[in-house]
């Protein structure tokens, strides 16, 4: 299981680099590229609160919004036949797509957290 560090409301990778004897790591679901690194996680954890900080200066000095992680929608890839199933199975529930899905992955979550 992979951890991740946070802060601010933004996720970071934890990885390590043998051949430099290094801890690193980038944000985690925005389209920006941040990365940190440290020699120890103490360092890792500072230089990932750094790196948020940064990106989110950056923003505000350029004008812009900074992205939040998972804005709250995203595409999913399930094949014809699963798709097919899903919204029939919704219809004849009574409820949407999408309500089936966020039931699903709540449900899934609750089991794996």
């Amino acid at each position: 299981m992979e951890k991740l560090l946070k802060y601010r409301g933004y996720y970071g990778s934890i990885d390590v680099s043998t051949e430099d004897n290094c801890l690193f790591g980038k944000l985690q679901f925005i389209r920006a590229l941040v990365s940190y690194e440290g020699e120890t996680v103490v360092e890792l954890e500072a230089a990932f609160r750094e790196a948020v900080d940064d990106y989110l200066a950056t923003c505000e000095q350029l004008g812009e919004t900074p992205e939040t992680p998972c804005k709250g929608s995203f595409n999913v890839r399930v094949g014809h036949n699963l798709h097919l199933a899903a919204a029939v199975s919704a219809s004849q529930h009574g409820i949407s797509l999408n309500d089936l899905t966020r039931q699903a992955l709540h449900d899934y979550l609750q089991q794996h957290p």
